[in-house]
């Protein structure tokens, strides 16, 4: 069974920033019930669908498929619920893991969120001088909610 494990943090400052020029990634979601997400994401080239489960803790099941870019267009067009989530995506190799930095643009701009996936739930990590406060259980930082409450309507 595919899982994914992580934790999420805002960015603080720009110290993260490099000569990578990042990826930009578009995608948005099928609505669904009960914490489980249908997502659909264009990067470059290529189209993905992934389905996720609800979590337990820091785990939940993950299950992510390459789908033909035609196919991802189509059903972000169609099949997704509006405004998708529009951002880059950098990432930064410390010590034994990869920290991925999303730079949202369109209906979350402003927002920096740092994400690093773990092997288990209790690996310890070495925060960067750039990571904040962490929001990994802070649902409003999910991108299946931003895409429903996007961070520019924040009050």
């Amino acid at each position: 069974m595919g899982q994914e494990i992580e934790r999420k943090f805002l960015v603080t400052n720009d110290r993260w920033r490099s000569e990578d020029p990042g990826q930009r990634l578009c995608q948005g979601y099928i609505p669904t019930q009960d914490a489980r997400t249908v997502r659909v994401r264009v990067a470059g080239d290529q189209g993905y669908l992934t389905l996720k489960g609800p979590a337990v803790g820091l785990v939940r099941p993950e299950f992510e498929y390459a789908i033909p870019l035609e196919d991802a267009e189509t059903l972000l067009s169609t099949l997704c619920q509006p405004p998708l989530i529009e951002k880059i995506r950098y990432r930064i190799p410390i010590d034994d893991v990869v920290w991925e930095v999303d730079e949202f643009f369109g209906a979350n701009a402003g927002l920096i969120l740092a994400e690093v996936e773990l092997t288990t739930p209790n690996q310890p990590v070495n925060l960067p001088d750039w990571v904040g406060e962490e929001v990994t259980y802070d649902l409003r930082y999910s991108n299946s909610n931003l895409a429903l409450h996007p961070f520019t309507a924040w009050s």
